[in-house]
């Protein structure tokens, strides 16, 4: 199919117009207002050769109506799962000519999260993106915006957000389990490396010079979207992406979404007061191999101020009252740390426990009071459409919690102290800190 040149600005401006009287498409509403619980959602996927095609696997009970890739090698499994869906390689293309899309699932590397979540949304589709939400903390300021503008549904895809553990976890700290949390250590043990150069260069952390073709399958200027250009290399896809600033967001938006989810839940977090980093191997091409990053938040309430660490490439300090021969969770985890315990959990807040086993036995736990999720992660957003409501891990909240995370990223970019004004979304006492707060847009996007 030949590809036709979309004007951006024409194309935003058109699809916002339509959407202020559409926000929902009206073809898949119900008598009630929203779409009967029996009807099926229209779905079309982006970025669907990794964990796309997971998600899609989750929400086959609906119809996969389109699928969109920016190489069609890399999507191969999925056009073969679903060969009645029609295929692109622009999404934009995609948006303009298939009007029977009611939403949306994207899964593209990082870098362009935002600007298809919101070319989506503003043309009133509901939309799941997979985590992190977006590349920078601005850009989860400005999703987070326009989901509450348009009013489609919305949630990322943190799975752990629909388990029992962050049910647990809250239930047992606004209980009073383990008192007053004063602390909180995280950690992700996992690290890329060697990092993104891996299979070509282990000890620098340049660009690559080389210039191998691009494969034919792919369209590269699509890949790069709004990223500044560059050469095309394997390295970069599939999958060694994440280690490049350019790109991902490294540990910090791999794992650190989920892991932190948790704690940003059960502890009703805002956004950090104070943030410090240091790293292993700062450079500025490709995130560090290890990191601490330390997070300052305000009293809340009832709730104490909270010191949070966030260890990545490494474990967190054994707690003292972890038992002789017990370990600490595989890849990651998080000890809350209150003045009467400790909760420990692991990454997606799963299997949480008091420790020591002793101390988990004597607890008495409370009633469930919070609405547990049944099904996928994928079918609480589907569900949440069909019943017009919002999905539980919306773009108001999950931008609230990208946001802050990311802003770990800046602290180990400039490896500095940094506050934050939170209500204007800047970085007070460091200029280049607060100009990583959002990027510059290639032209055209």
């Amino acid at each position: 199919m030949a590809r036709k040149t979309i004007n951006r600005r024409h194309f935003l401006k058109t699809a916002a117009a339509t959407s202020a009287f559409t926000i929902i498409p009206r073809h898949v509403l119900g008598g009630n207002g929203h779409t009967a619980a029996n009807d099926k959602i229209n779905i079309a996927g982006i970025g669907i050769g990794g964990m796309g095609f997971y998600n899609l696997r989750q929400l086959e009970s609906q119809n996969i109506v389109a699928l969109c890739d920016v190489d069609h090698q890399h999507a191969a499994k999925a056009f073969k799962q679903y060969p009645n869906a029609r295929r692109y390689k622009d999404y934009r293309i995609m948006l303009d000519k298939q009007k029977d899309i009611d939403a949306v699932l994207i899964a593209t590397p990082d870098h362009t999260h935002a600007v298809i979540s919101i070319d989506c949304m503003q043309a009133g589709k509901h939309v799941y993106c997979q985590k992190p939400l977006t590349h920078t903390p601005q850009e989860a300021r400005d999703v987070a915006r326009v989901a509450k503008e348009t009013g489609v549904v919305t949630q990322m895809g943190i799975q752990g957000h629909s388990g029992e553990g962050i049910q647990r976890i809250c239930e047992w700290i606004w209980d009073g389990a383990i008192g007053k949390v004063k602390q909180v250590d995280a950690w992700c043990s996992l690290a890329y490396y060697p990092p993104g150069q891996a299979n070509w260069c282990t000890t620098h952390y340049d660009i690559p010079a080389e210039k191998p073709p691009v494969p034919k399958s792919l369209d590269w200027n699509l890949w790069l979207g709004p990223a500044p250009f560059r050469n095309y290399h394997p390295t970069y896809h599939p999958g060694r992406w994440r280690a490049w600033y350019d790109f991902g967001c490294g540990m910090m938006g791999d794992r650190g979404v989920h892991t932190l989810d948790p704690v940003f839940t059960a502890l009703k977090l805002k956004q950090p007061e104070v943030i410090s980093a240091t790293v292993s191997n700062l450079n500025e091409q490709t995130h560090p191999i290890s990191s601490i990053v330390q997070y300052h938040f305000a009293a809340r309430s009832d709730m104490p101020p909270v010191k949070l660490t966030w260890y990545e490439g490494i474990e967190a300090p054994r707690p003292d009252d972890l038992e002789d021969r017990r370990k600490l969770p595989s890849e990651g985890g998080v000890l809350f740390k209150g003045d009467k315990g400790t909760i420990m959990c692991g990454v997606y807040g799963n299997s949480p426990r008091i420790i020591p086993e002793a101390k988990m036995k004597e607890y008495k736990r409370p009633p469930q009071t919070l609405p547990r999720i049944k099904g996928s992660h994928e079918m609480e957003w589907v569900s949440a459409i069909k019943e017009g409501r919002k999905a539980n891990a919306d773009f108001q909240y999950s931008g609230l919690l990208t946001e802050f995370v990311l802003l770990g990223n800046l602290a180990k970019r400039t490896q500095s102290k940094l506050y934050y004004d939170a209500k204007n979304g800047k970085i007070t006492n460091n200029d280049r800190a607060n100009q990583l707060m959002h990027k510059e847009y290639r032209t055209g996007w």
